[in-house]
């Protein structure tokens, strides 16, 4: 039986992710945040709901994690890159809660601004690079 490397594949994925230069992880990104919502405000559904936020932090961990792990094994910068997820949209969360109220359009709207800041940062570090 022949081993798989993990290491390999997820520097594979991080690769496609990163340098697709027409930036359909990031639209596939904001897609799943409108699959979220629709998913939140009608059918609230697990079936669609786990698959679409399973993948949602899996992208932006990989944006976020080649931006500021990008030295790292490619396994540390994916577990680093969905804490860093984690903690944008608490905090993004935090800052609703605190000027408005948080709920099911504003949740949207940290998705979509977590989903920007990731994609963005990761083009300027990876912009930057190519320099």
């Amino acid at each position: 039986m022949e081993q798989v490397d993990d290491s390999s594949q997820l520097s594979r994925l991080e690769e496609l992710v990163v340098q697709n230069p027409k930036h359909l992880f990031t639209l596939v990104s904001l897609i799943l945040v409108l699959v979220i919502y629709v998913n939140l405000n009608t059918l609230q559904s697990p079936i669609l709901g786990l698959p679409a936020s399973i993948v949602y932090f899996i992208i932006n961990g990989v944006f976020l994690g080649h931006a500021f792990f990008k030295e790292d094994a490619a396994s540390f910068q994916l577990l680093l890159g969905i804490l860093l997820v984690i903690m944008l949209l608490g905090f993004l969360g935090w800052l609703a809660v605190v000027l408005y109220k948080i709920d099911l359009a504003s949740f949207t709207l940290v998705l979509f601004l977590a989903t920007t800041f990731s994609s963005l940062l990761n083009r300027k570090v990876k912009g930057k690079n190519a320099s």
